[in-house]
């Protein structure tokens, strides 16, 4: 998998999860902490494409 695609595919997965979030958010049926585990795992995602942008390219 090139790094362009595996960028999109992990952007793909922090705006999936920032809709769950807001989903979420709308129901006072779901539990606080199930919306923490999704901020956590969108920030985790985050971190990783930042780490990724930030890598220098060999060409």
């Amino acid at each position: 998998m090139s790094l362009a695609s595996h960028l999109d595919e992990l952007s793909r997965k922090h705006s999936d999860i920032e809709r769950q979030i807001n989903a979420a958010m709308l129901h006072p049926s779901i539990d606080a902490l199930e919306i923490a585990n999704l901020k956590r795992r969108k920030l985790a995602l985050k971190d990783e494409i930042e780490k990724l942008k930030s890598q220098p390219t060999s060409h």
